[in-house]
């Protein structure tokens, strides 16, 4: 869909996106879902249901992921 200049997505798609990028970013600094899920205090099944695009990562979530990888947190939000 657009509206105006700005091309929007689905809300679905977009937790797909984000739970892309947070196995990603995790992967990538070696860091495993036990570990990070121990860090912002869900169970690593919780994790894994973010990783998946099944849960919706809240925004204090989000926000702890992204300090803990010291990855941007718009990065999370791109493919």
């Amino acid at each position: 869909m657009t509206k105006g200049t700005i091309t929007t997505r689905s809300i679905a798609e977009i937790d797909l996106i984000v739970g892309e990028n947070i196995r990603k970013f995790r992967q990538a600094r070696r860091v495993t879902q036990v570990e990070l899920a121990a860090v912002i205090e869900v169970s690593f099944q919780q994790l894994q249901k973010y990783e998946s695009g099944k849960n919706r990562t809240s925004a204090g979530k989000l926000y702890l992921i992204s300090q803990f990888l010291d990855v941007p947190i718009a990065q999370f939000f791109t493919r």
